[in-house]
């Protein structure tokens, strides 16, 4: 008996129904959603020849293929940790609802039609940040995870990139703007996992997972950097308004948004508590589409 028999022997027997909902919630689709809302936001402030929405399904279809993609196989690789941490041990592959084998193909597959489905109907640029998505995420964040506490700032980069791709989509070009947009998102990813990070220390301790709050748990850093990056992100979230991409009504929402993701931020890392940070992911989570929602309103 090879090891794929042997694998799909010890799965558990489950109904269709049960099996397809296993598959899609392997490719975490809340999160892809928010992602996927980011690319449709660049995809729209990147149009220069009006909105295109044949190309603009296409784009959304080939980025949500490929989200789903790299978040499957991001579970495949972190199958064993995840089954080791209470928040991810009913995932599909550890509670072996879903084979590794399995999964594996999948994400491979929906990563594969991905690029062929950027390449062909959308442009080559654009399939190419994706491949970039792909390296950086699977390859490279996700093993870091259990060895350096920097793949916070490693997985940040392909993390930030969708609306960079939703961009490039409709533009076929990196201008300031799309570099704007990248900025936003990768700054904002700090307070925002750091907190995730925060509220469960301990379950990442025990898995092996090196994220900040495991390697110094004093929170002292941690604390520093969910402030100074989202002070970082306060002008940074300004300059669409100042380089043409957005008008006054984005420029005042934003001052708003910024000023209440600060004070959140701020009132996490004094308190430094489980509460407070679990606050703090709420108002990230809250942040990110409506102030996307609001730069493509007052485009």
């Amino acid at each position: 008996m090879d090891a794929a028999t042997a694998e799909v022997q010890e799965s558990k027997v489950i109904s269709a129904n049960e099996k397809l909902a296993a598959y899609v919630e392997l490719t975490k689709p809340r999160i892809a959603f928010m992602l996927v809302l980011t690319a449709a936001a660049g995809f729209y402030l990147g149009a220069k020849n009006g909105f295109d929405l044949l190309l603009f399904v296409n784009s959304i279809i080939g980025i949500s293929l490929l989200a789903f993609g790299v978040a499957t196989l991001n579970q495949v690789w972190e199958k064993r940790t995840d089954a080791l941490m209470e928040r991810t041990a009913k995932r599909p592959l550890p509670t072996q609802k879903i084979t590794g084998t399995e999964a594996l193909i999948f994400g491979i597959l929906l990563c594969v039609v991905a690029e062929i489905y950027l390449a062909f109907l959308v442009n080559g640029l654009t399939a190419l940040l994706g491949l970039i998505v792909i390296i950086g995420y699977v390859l490279l964040y996700t093993p870091l995870k259990t060895r350096t506490s920097a793949s916070t700032a490693i997985g940040a980069i392909p993390g930030a990139l969708p609306p960079l791709m939703g961009w490039t989509s409709s533009a076929n070009e990196i201008s300031l703007g799309a570099w704007v947009l990248f900025a936003m998102l990768f700054l904002w990813q700090f307070p925002h996992f750091l907190a995730i990070a925060w509220m469960y220390r301990e379950q990442y301790a025990k898995a092996g997972i090196l994220m900040l709050p495991v390697v110094e748990p004093e929170g002292k850093i941690t604390a520093r950097q969910i402030v100074i990056f989202t002070i970082l992100l306060l002008p940074v979230s300004l300059a669409p308004f100042f380089i043409g991409l957005a008008g006054w009504v984005y420029l005042i929402g934003a001052s708003l948004l910024g000023i209440w993701f600060l004070w959140a931020s701020v009132k996490a890392a004094r308190a430094k508590s489980v509460e407070d940070a679990r606050k703090l992911l709420l108002v990230s989570v809250l942040y990110l589409p409506l102030i996307f929602a609001l730069m493509v309103f007052n485009h």
